[in-house]
């Protein structure tokens, strides 16, 4: 350490005898020369050189970057920005569009599917004045809906990207190619396409322009159908779901309804094999939630649902504990805090439990309901699932219009199906548990794999359950539902007519006429509800537009069309061995015989 920081002796010059030369000329034979004035000062010329070359290099480039900075972020930012949105346009033009998984029915046939498309859209920098005006002309010519004036806005507006048009066919994308009009572009896209049509439009529902779910299925199953590589299997039945478009069509039709619904469930799992709203829409076209043909009367709308709710009253009563032979006093309407119940071509006299169903008695259904009790009715209704959203698996949920508070007089208007809004498909679940054996199963839209698997919840006996089979039948047989008996299915249902609310009150002459039914009584599998909004007299009714002439003939007509399809065979045999005896007696089923008689 000391040797490196010992000063370090300046080299001397020797001459030949070893002597140190101070200064003066060195001679010949010297081993080492100094260097001259000129060759010490060429170094540092060069060093000056080179610094001031690279000076002035970076100095170059510092003023290059500065006037790019300065034309990107002040001078022309439209223009930049521009640049960059046609770069993302043409590399999404470039990338694969991400598809959405199918959907099918149960049977494996296809609702909704991706086809490949492409859009249109315009680099209007790109595009001449003179080929704008005929840009202008020409592509409304091609699609009618475009507005020409919106048009001559988007295309004059110096824009890099604006779109024209979305999902053409070959056949329009080729015309535009055709126009030969420079800075009109396209860009790759998926379409979706229903097959199912307007049958299916507020069950699978739609897609926005973006290709993600909108509405029905495709909203609520969206994050799986983007994610998925598998098809989406429904509950519903195609060919049981066109059928029953069809004759609800033609009953609205028919009976000058405003609109309808129809439900078909299977009471064993809760499936939904059919579900319809009229009006409807085609669901390859968009539109706004608002329109009145995208609501969906079955699981959105809520409605006092009338008479057809006695089933669920009567089903109360008995598992209550009143018993099957019990009267009830019918004579002389209910009156109670100046409001008074009465019945449509009452008896005026006592009622036994199967004379209040098959004859409809609201006073007799005050009545049940009185003795069962407030708690007891609230109780019975909440384990049905009716006074909570309905459960399905749809964005579309209507949420029942509950008494708040639940007054006495509550309590005797719900047993008739006033004071209490629901939704179709709340009343189509309630009957489902009421004849299936007894047990609550949630609806649901997705096919069930395994139907052993499939849990509910107890609501009622098996024998309470039996019972209302035989009451339901008594109304087809001997009540207001004769006109929905179907040869050979011993169906069993019950009619509701129920005045629409309007504000506070109810219309004078407006109705929902309903029919709900099970079918086959002996060992039901199936229910349907039928629903018209507000029908008309017509030609046979007799200028009647209660259910028995309207909503029940429908369902019959339905019932005959799909219970083949449904694989259920008709029976011609007499059902009197799945009911006990004395239930028959009791209840009046005397003559349960053969439908028709023998097969034809």
């Amino acid at each position: 350490m000391n040797a490196f920081f010992r000063k370090r002796a300046r080299p001397r010059l020797v001459g030949q005898g070893g002597d140190r030369l101070p200064g003066g000329p060195v001679s010949p034979g010297d081993r080492r020369q100094l260097p001259g004035p000129e060759e010490r000062a060429r170094p540092v010329a060069v060093g000056h050189a080179r610094l001031r070359f690279m000076c002035l290099v970076l100095a170059t480039l510092f003023a290059v970057v500065s006037w790019r900075l300065v034309d990107i972020m002040i001078l022309a930012p439209e223009t930049a920005r521009g640049t960059a949105n046609a770069a993302m346009a043409r590399q999404m033009a470039e990338e694969p569009v991400r598809k959405r998984s199918d959907i099918v029915d149960r049977n494996g046939l296809v609702l909704a599917t991706d086809l490949p498309t492409v859009n249109l859209f315009a680099d209007t920098r790109g595009i001449p004045r003179p080929e704008i005006e005929r840009a202008i002309a020409a592509l409304p010519a091609l699609f009618p809906e475009l507005d020409p004036e919106k048009l001559r806005r988007d295309l004059y507006s110096q824009r890099a990207f604006v779109y024209i048009r979305h999902h053409l066919t070959p056949f329009e994308q080729k015309r535009v190619n055709d126009l030969g009009i420079p800075g009109l572009e396209f860009e790759t896209a998926e379409k979706r396409v229903y097959p199912g049509g307007r049958a299916l439009s507020h069950v699978v529902g739609t897609t926005n322009l973006d290709n993600r779910g909108s509405s029905g299925l495709e909203n609520y199953f969206d994050r799986w159908l983007t994610t998925s590589d598998e098809p989406l299997v429904l509950s519903i039945d195609l060919r049981v779901q066109h059928i029953t478009h069809r004759v609800l069509s033609e009953s609205v039709k028919h009976f000058r309804a405003q609109g309808g619904s129809a439900l078909v469930l299977d009471v064993a799992t809760g499936e939904v094999m059919a579900m319809v709203s009229l009006p409807d829409f085609e669901p390859e076209r968009n539109g706004s939630p608002a329109d009145k043909e995208r609501f969906n009367r079955a699981t959105l709308g809520v409605y006092e649902m009338g008479s057809v709710f006695k089933v669920v009253n009567t089903a109360m009563a008995l598992e209550s504990g009143i018993p099957l032979g019990s009267y009830f006093d019918a004579s002389a309407p209910l009156r109670i805090g100046g409001h008074s119940i009465s019945d449509y071509k009452g008896k005026n006299r006592p009622l036994s439990i199967p004379e209040i169903m098959m004859y409809s008695s609201n006073i007799g259904s005050a009545r049940m309901a009185s003795r069962v009790g407030t708690t007891y009715q609230r109780e019975f209704l909440r384990n049905l699932g009716l006074l909570e959203p309905v459960r399905i698996e749809l964005p579309e949920r209507g949420t029942p219009l509950v008494p708040n508070p639940w007054r006495e007089i509550s309590t005797l208007t719900v047993a008739f199906g006033h004071g209490l809004s629901i939704t179709p498909l709340h009343l189509a679940s309630a009957v489902s548990a009421v004849i299936n054996g007894g047990v609550f199963i949630p609806p649901t839209l997705l096919k069930v794999q395994d139907r052993q698997a499939v849990q509910g919840t107890r609501v009622i006996s098996e024998r309470n359950s039996v019972i209302m089979r035989a009451l339901m039948r008594l109304v087809v047989e001997a009540g207001s539902g004769k006109s929905a008996a179907v040869n050979g299915y011993y169906v069993g249902g019950k009619t509701g007519t129920a005045d629409k609310q309007v504000g506070r009150g109810y219309a004078r002459n407006s109705v929902l006429a309903s029919f709900v039914a099970g079918f086959p009584m002996t060992a039901p599998r199936y229910v349907v509800l039928f629903t018209l909004d507000d029908p008309q007299p017509v030609q046979g009714t007799w200028g009647y537009r209660t259910a028995g002439w309207n909503a029940a003939p429908s369902t019959g007509r339905l019932i005959a069309e799909i219970a083949p399809l449904l694989g259920v065979a008709p029976s011609y045999f007499s059902p009197s061995g799945f009911f006990d005896e004395s239930l028959i007696q009791e209840v009046g089923l005397k003559t349960l015989e053969p439908e028709g008689g023998p097969a034809r």
